[in-house]
C-alpha cells in the first residue's frame, strides 16, 4: 500500500508560522500533482494548495498570501509554508498525490495519514 508521509505539525500561536512536508516514497514512479488538503472538526475536507509537475500552483482564497506550497524534486517531497496563521486554520492537514508506480502505469490518487495543526493562543 503507497502511503505518503507528513510531518511538521503542531501548536503555534496566532501569526505564527509553521512548515509542512510531505514525503513520497519510493515506490510513486511518475507525479502528475500533489496538493495539500485540511479537515476541520465537524467540516469537509476541502483543498488548501496544490502543484503540477510543471510547477502551477494554486489556492483556496482563505490561504492564498500567507501559504505557499512547493516541491524537491530530487527529494520527492512537497512543503507547506505556513504564515500568518489563523485560528481558523487549525485543522488536521493530508496531502495526496496523483501518481504512477513501479508496479502499475495507471495514475491513482494516494493520500498520507495526515498531521494537526493547531493554532491557539
Amino acid at each position: 500500500q503507497v502511503q505518503l508521509v507528513e510531518s511538521g505539525g503542531g501548536l503555534v500561536q496566532p501569526g505564527g508560522s509553521l512548515r509542512l512536508s510531505c514525503a513520497v516514497p519510493g515506490s510513486i514512479r511518475r507525479i502528475a500533482a500533489m496538493a495539500w488538503y485540511r479537515q476541520a472538526p465537524g467540516k469537509e475536507r476541502e483543498l488548501v494548495a496544490d502543484i503540477t509537475n510543471g510547477g502551477s500552483t494554486h489556492y483556496v482564497d482563505s490561504v492564498k498570501g500567507r501559504f505557499t506550497i512547493s516541491r524537491d524534486t530530487a527529494k520527492n517531497t512537497v512543503y507547506l509554508q505556513m504564515n500568518s496563521l489563523k485560528p481558523e486554520d487549525t485543522a488536521v492537514y493530508y496531502c495526496n498525490t496523483v501518481a504512477t508506480t513501479f508496479s502499475s502505469n495507471n495514475f491513482c490518487l494516494y493520500w498520507g495519514q495526515g498531521t494537526q495543526v493547531t493554532v491557539s493562543p
